[in-house]
């Protein structure tokens, strides 16, 4: 399997990082090894978290998706410096978002306790947060490189000027900066990410994996109809997608998908891996046959053509 350079952290990722966030949610635990283990036995390396997930479950209360990552770590049959764990901080966990250097330091050790690791390869800051300055919570990030706890930092839902302000707040200040960017990214979505964002990823060689690659399953193919996502888990955010973009882009993908055999996710995620700034799109699966075709995107190369219909597909 290719592997990536994750920007300049000095990590390395296959081309698709499996998302944690169906872990504890519309995949139980004895589900969640099956992927993992099927994900890590393809060759692929990377896990993405946060310590929220999956609060909005009824019944569960986040830290859900790391404790599960965790209980799987421990039996699994590679070793810890096999998987990249990527997990986040600030999102509310019960004091509303923050990035404050106090919260971070203790959050942080919850986090290490749940995944049962003695480290995180990678941290990012989940959102921005207007009421802490860039210094303070680079500030924090720095102390937790200084002792080991996390290997590399980044953010989550940052634009163009935020992203550029926390890099000279962190030149001026001499601590570290964010060397990864987790935008939301797909077919469907793209102007939160092309253009002075993008541009200023691939100025700095930030590594750039990005969420919702699939547009929350729209992007699968299996939704065309309202009636489609009606008692889906995700119903609320797929119907944001039937519109008339959102059918072109599938009839797009269902013309490529004629031509090449391969299903309308493995192309999109292929059309990602494609895109000028883009490292690994992050996706997840929750039964082993969804698995299967994270895997083959992986490897999966579109023509010239149909990267131009894809990306004309778009208005």
């Amino acid at each position: 399997m290719e592997m990536r350079q994750l920007g300049k952290t000095g990590l390395s990722v296959a081309p698709i990082v499996i998302g944690g966030n169906v872990f504890g949610w519309t995949a139980d635990e004895k589900t969640s090894f099956a992927v993992l283990d099927a994900f890590f036995d393809a060759g692929l390396n990377a896990i993405d978290t946060a310590d929220v997930y999956s609060s909005w479950v009824p019944g569960n209360k986040g830290g859900d998706s790391e404790e599960i990552i965790g209980r799987w770590l421990k039996q699994a049959r590679i070793s810890r410096d096999q998987a990249v764990i990527i997990t986040k901080v600030g999102s509310d966990m019960g004091r509303g978002k923050t990035l404050k250097a106090s919260y971070i330091l203790k959050a942080v050790e919850a986090s290490l306790s749940r995944l049962q690791t003695d480290y995180i390869d990678l941290y990012l800051s989940h959102w921005p947060d207007a009421d802490t300055p860039h210094e303070e919570t680079l500030g924090a990030y720095a102390k937790l490189k200084a002792q080991g706890k996390v290997r590399a930092i980044g953010c989550s839902n940052y634009d163009a000027g935020l992203l550029q302000a926390s890099f000279d707040a962190a030149e001026k200040a001499g601590l570290p900066r964010y060397d990864v960017l987790q935008p939301e990214y797909n077919l469907y979505e793209r102007s939160s990410f092309e253009g002075p964002l993008a541009e200023l990823c691939v100025k700095e060689d930030i590594g750039v994996i990005t969420y919702f690659s699939l547009a929350a399953g729209f992007l699968t193919g299996k939704y065309r109809s309202k009636a489609d996502t009606q008692g889906r888990a995700r119903e609320g955010r797929v119907s944001q997608y039937l519109d008339e973009n959102g059918l072109r882009i599938l009839a797009a993908l269902d013309k490529v998908s004629a031509e090449t055999g391969a299903k309308p996710a493995e192309i999109s995620l292929a059309w990602l891996l494609r895109k000028k700034g883009v490292t690994a799109p992050i996706a997840s699966a929750t039964n082993l046959s969804q698995l299967e075709s994270l895997v083959k995107a992986a490897t999966l190369s579109l023509s010239d053509d149909a990267m131009a219909l894809l990306d004309e597909a778009k208005r």
